[in-house]
């Protein structure tokens, strides 16, 4: 029999269930790590602290700039930055100004600069700089480096300009349209840049707070989209993706789903795909899993103890086990569902007290026993404790007990992650060492806060 077999491995490689990747996280943390990749500061009015004063006033509401006097030299600028830099964790950043007149000369002008940029010169002119300018079209990227790029621009025009740290562009649009693009090899942080030089010159920025004129939103697609079909264009082998989804449903105990998956494929079921012979490891103990899962997730845990007692009795050997210690825990959180509130305490003093010295345990043993002090525990704090997600995790946690105790796996990881995972999880990774590849600039990727934001979408 495969159950006595299976009982036959006496060890187990140690398992941190915590690592699996239905760690489920309560909302205050979910909260809190989108704050934390949201928290970049936004540009949202112009710095009247650093700029060319002598020869420009910017608005009491500081989103409007006008020329002073007249000018007599190059270096009689009036430029101004914005208050603090574009955001780089995104895939694109932009704003727009609108040229209010255009004065004597026409010479205003857009772009990026870094913080040590001479505050009496254009955008442009010295070098880590660029600036689109309006009295002559042209293209500014430091000393010596102009290009005719686009039309001028004059009053009534509204002209933006951003940053695809997609492709690591630098671009310009004008009345809504793109004009063009460039690559960026200005380094740092770059503060978005607007300059007036002539007799009655004024402009009016928008940093976001008002609908711009260019499509942004379809622009920051088209882009994706591009990235998207470079990735369709590669090479895959014919079925990689029947057999990624069904190592996945193999790998938790789906067998219900498999069955229906595999009913309805068009393909013959790349059973063997791995390894060419022989059955994939994630069909070890495939029914005992798929029954286990099912009874904790149906809130059963007294049967679930039976049940791995009986047929992978060293997973619960060690009474202060990571997995005897999310059973004994959830069996508590069960008692609270139920709101048997006597049962919960009798247990708790039965078998939790033993994981009380254990650090390791301390957070979700300290939350679950807080449920007690709640009149209505699931309104709390630490109410999702009481929702399905907390059962996927002990369910997920105790299928990875069991592939550890599979005598032919090869690597240990596998217990804990599905192919399908471990895809996604080198997908993070590439993103992150591309983001540093490029000073740490562009789209962060975060797994759980797309499946976050995913799951709260109508």
């Amino acid at each position: 029999m495969v159950a006595h077999q299976e009982a036959e491995a006496t060890t187990t490689t140690t398992v941190d269930p915590m690592r699996l990747a239905s760690r489920w996280r309560s909302p205050a943390e979910w909260v809190a790590t989108a704050a934390a990749l949201d928290s970049e500061p936004m540009p949202s009015e112009l710095n009247t602290a650093n700029s060319s004063g002598l020869f420009a006033v910017v608005s009491v509401d500081k989103m409007s700039v006008k020329y002073l006097g007249v000018n007599h030299h190059g270096h009689d600028v009036g430029v101004v930055q914005a208050d603090c830099p574009a955001p780089m964790h995104r895939a694109v950043y932009y704003f727009e100004m609108t040229v209010r007149n255009a004065g004597l000369k026409g010479q205003t002008s857009i772009g990026f600069t870094t913080e040590s940029f001479k505050m009496r010169r254009q955008p442009g002119w010295e070098s880590q700089s660029c600036g689109y300018h309006g009295d002559d079209g042209y293209l500014y990227r430091g000393p010596g480096k102009s290009e005719s790029f686009g039309p001028k621009f004059t009053s009534g025009d509204i002209i933006g300009a951003g940053i695809n740290y997609i492709e690591q562009l630098l671009f310009f649009t004008k009345n809504g349209s793109l004009i063009g693009a460039f690559p960026k090899d200005i380094k740092g942080p770059l503060y978005p840049t607007i300059a007036v030089h002539s007799q009655d010159e004024e402009l009016t920025v928008n940093f976001g707070k008002e609908q711009f004129c260019f499509d942004i939103e379809g622009y920051i697609l088209e882009q994706k989209m591009t990235q998207q079909s470079i990735s369709d264009k590669l090479y895959l082998q014919p079925d990689i993706s029947h057999w990624i989804v069904r190592s996945y449903l193999l790998h938790y105990g789906y067998q219900d789903t498999l069955n229906s998956f595999d009913a309805a494929s068009e393909t013959d079921p790349p059973a063997n795909h791995q390894t060419g012979y022989g059955e994939p490891p994630e069909m070890y103990g495939f029914s005992h899993r798929k029954m286990l899962r099912q009874l904790i997730m149906n809130g059963d845990i007294d049967s679930a103890f039976k049940r791995l007692e009986e047929w992978y009795p060293q997973v619960l050997k060690d009474e202060i086990s990571v997995i005897c210690f999310l059973l004994h825990s959830q069996r508590f959180i069960e008692y609270i569902r139920a709101e048997q509130l006597e049962g919960a305490v009798k247990y708790a003093r039965a078998n939790l007290a033993n994981f009380l010295a254990h650090k390791a345990f301390e957070g979700l043993l300290k939350e679950s026993v807080a449920l007690l002090a709640y009149e209505k525990p699931s309104e709390s704090c630490i109410g999702y404790l009481l929702e399905s997600p907390q059962r996927e995790f002990v369910a997920d946690a105790v299928n990875a007990a069991i592939l550890s105790t599979n005598p032919k796996m090869k690597d240990p990881e596998s217990c804990l992650y599905s192919c399908l995972e471990k895809l996604l999880r080198q997908l993070t990774v590439c993103s992150s060492e591309l983001r540093a590849f490029n000073s740490d600039q562009g789209d962060v990727f975060l797994l759980h806060k797309e499946i976050y934001e995913r799951s709260r979408r109508p």
